[in-house]
């Protein structure tokens, strides 16, 4: 097999490929849009709740712990991509087709809307699913502590980091889907999404729909007491700022004027 059908797509390819399938999201209907939305939600939550069990009593000290549960949590990530379904973060690429003139602000707004209900009706059933299987009594109820733990810690951290956080996290997530797109085969996008999604992780940053399993089901677990609710909302509205500024202007909007705005200049 050739060099040419093996080797990674350019920065340039990805670019124009991010647009085209941006025009295609925004324009996906509603039925197969909210279905594929709220298999990305249940995706997430399965990554979140691996997170829980394998950070859980390793006894190995905080970073290389961190580092476990990044690899753990990038199944996530890995079923959206590999097995199909959409992804509000990673969805904040499709400004680049807006930006391009392909799309109007209305059927990104429609498509951003939508996507992120289908992913809190994923994450809320997967709550549901994984209290009735009883998940926390796992490891003597050491995995239900780790989620009450996480959960509460969410929920108290302040408004300028949790946007910090949340720019940050998405920055790293949309360059996880943007390294997708220059893979050519399941291995190659694996591997992409390993790494970046894996530093978000161990370093603390902060997912919208991730928190969408981990807030809610602290609550359900610990209570008003341990999970306020106030704080829970406040970090789930933060946060989701925070990951579309991070996703729309430090990935698709930086990559759009780097290959998109300037189309003759050499990439």
């Amino acid at each position: 097999m050739s060099s040419a059908t093996t080797d990674a797509r350019p920065p340039r390819e990805i670019a124009q490929q991010v647009e085209s399938l941006g025009v295609a999201k925004a324009r996906l209907p509603i039925v197969p849009l909210l279905t594929l939305s709220v298999l990305a939600g249940a995706f997430i939550s399965m990554g979140a709740l691996f997170f829980l069990v394998v950070t859980t009593g390793t006894g190995l000290g905080f970073g290389v712990t961190r580092l476990l549960g990044g690899v753990a949590f990038s199944l996530g990530l890995i079923l959206v991509v590999v097995a199909g379904a959409e992804l509000f973060t990673g969805n904040n690429l499709i400004a680049m087709a807006w930006a391009s003139g392909l799309v109007d602000a209305r059927p990104v707004l429609r498509s951003w809307l939508l996507v992120y209900a289908g992913n809190v009706v994923g994450c809320l059933g997967t709550v549901v699913l994984v209290a009735v299987a009883d998940s926390a009594a796992l490891g003597g109820g050491a995995v239900g502590k780790t989620a009450l733990a996480v959960a509460s810690a969410k929920a108290a951290l302040p408004l300028a980091e949790a946007f910090a956080r949340g720019v940050l996290c998405n920055a790293l997530v949309c360059l996880a889907v943007w390294l997708t797109l220059g893979g050519r085969s399941v291995t190659d996008k694996i591997l992409a999404i390993l790494f970046p999604i894996t530093a978000f992780v161990a370093m603390g940053f902060e997912h919208s729909i991730a928190n969408w399993f981990f807030l809610p089901y602290g609550w359900w677990l610990g209570g008003e007491a341990a999970v306020p609710l106030a704080g829970a909302l406040r970090n789930l509205v933060v946060v989701t700022l925070g990951n579309i500024a991070g996703g729309t202007l430090l990935v698709a909007g930086v990559y759009w004027l780097a290959y998109l705005h300037s189309p003759r200049q050499d990439g």
